[in-house]
């Protein structure tokens, strides 16, 4: 009985077979058997035993290869979105675009040339402020890119407002909201927004050195691709370096070496390898004297995380192997799991371009599907992410695993 209840609920409409709980072997029998064909004959059209059918439809052989379940899907006349359980849409590609549209609105009103007029509306006190910044830094740090979305728009307005009001109380909430607003466009690939937002944070930071090095750290993960802002990051780095090598709070350590890891993966992206080489050499000098575990004005920086950027830096210079094994060594070390869950998650699909680079499918295709079960959103929601998995499911060796999140993504 409880084997027909469960088939029950994987009926729809049509008579499809959909839902994810039944395993996929059960799900081959259960189609097999509306086809009226038997194992005999199932198994002689895919060319295999009845043996094989017989071990795959009862769960102790598992399908990896993506070109089997193709062909499976092919003669029970299902598409592979079916076979898998998986509806085969795109994941809230109409929900990015209307939240952009909300931030962009939002990043228009302009409260700051409407003066005392502005000031005048209806504001949140600067503590509450302060708890709403923090609250949008920490869901982005968790990789819940469509709540960041959601909360953006409201707290735009309201730091904005909050900056007419009183300008030197409300500049650090201002510069923060554009961080992490520039942030999060980046991971949408929405560049010349996230560049506004970021350009935003360093104005408005201009006369403070540790904000506008705060800003500057954003401004470069949005210019990565430009040879001219590794200028922009240094010059930052140099007005908050410590004058003397053995003094500088953690906080100031941890800025610049942001600043110079931007720097690095800036050269890396331009191809100069020893710049890329010297810059992280001084950016894990600082990264020693902070430790692992920190993150001072949301920078994880340690370490662990230069280790990471070294792993960055080799798949833009196309080292593939080095940058696996810059990979292997860095997510062993103990700092790896207290990074944030969105930096360990971006992280994995810089991973998977290493494994790619150095043709290894199998390990990339599990890397992403490590980053999708830590940080869906990192996956789901980043279009650089959703053409690594198109990439990688070509590969007829594929497993299985990345077959689903692709269908999951709607880009097969």
């Amino acid at each position: 009985m409880r084997s027909t209840r469960r088939l029950g609920r994987c009926r729809s409409g049509g008579g499809a077979v959909t839902g994810d709980h039944l395993p996929i072997g059960r799900r081959v029998a259960y189609l097999r058997a509306r086809r009226k064909m038997s194992q005999q004959s199932f198994a002689d059209r895919l060319g295999k035993s009845k043996s094989w059918v017989d071990k795959v439809e009862r769960g102790v052989r598992s399908l990896e290869r993506v070109s089997t379940i193709r062909d499976i899907a092919a003669v029970l006349r299902v598409d592979t979105a079916a076979l898998l359980g998986r509806d085969a849409r795109p994941v809230g590609a109409g929900e990015r675009i209307e939240g952009v549209v909300r931030i962009r609105a939002a990043m228009s009103t302009y409260e700051m040339a409407l003066g005392s007029q502005a000031a005048n509306r209806n504001f949140l006190p600067a503590d509450r402020l302060a708890r709403q910044v923090e609250h949008a830094w920490t869901t982005f740090q968790h990789a819940r890119y469509p709540e960041v979305v959601e909360l953006l728009p409201r707290l735009l307005i309201d730091v904005q407002r909050a900056h007419v009001r009183n300008p030197e109380v409300g500049r650090a909430a201002l510069v923060e909201v554009y961080r992490v607003t520039a942030s999060v466009l980046v991971k949408l690939n929405e560049a010349t927004l996230a560049w506004l937002a970021a350009d935003r944070a360093m104005s408005s930071a201009m006369g403070d050195r540790v904000l506008v090095a705060a800003a500057a750290v954003q401004l470069g993960q949005v210019l990565r691709a430009s040879a001219r802002a590794r200028t922009v990051m240094l010059a930052a780095a140099y007005q908050i370096a410590p004058g003397d090598g053995d003094e500088g709070t953690p906080s100031e350590l941890s800025l610049c070496g942001s600043l110079l890891v931007q720097a690095a993966l800036i050269a890396a992206r331009s191809g100069d390898d020893r710049t890329t080489a010297d810059l992280l050499h001084d950016a894990a000098g600082m990264a020693a004297r902070v430790g692992d575990g920190h993150d001072h004005h949301r920078t994880g920086f340690g370490p662990t995380a230069v280790e990471l950027a070294r792993a960055a830096a080799a798949v833009d210079l196309g080292n593939g192997a080095d940058a696996v094994g810059l990979h292997r060594t860095a997510t062993a070390r103990e700092g790896w799991r207290w990074l944030p869950l969105e930096h360990r998650a971006a992280h994995l699909l810089d991973a998977a371009r290493a494994y790619l680079q150095s043709g290894d499918s199998i390990n990339a295709a599990r890397v992403l599907v490590q980053a999708d079960r830590i940080a869906p959103a990192e996956v789901r929601h980043r279009p650089a992410a959703r053409d690594l998995v198109a990439l990688v499911v070509r590969d007829s060796d594929a497993p299985a695993t990345i077959v689903q999140l692709a269908i999951r993504l709607g880009v097969v």
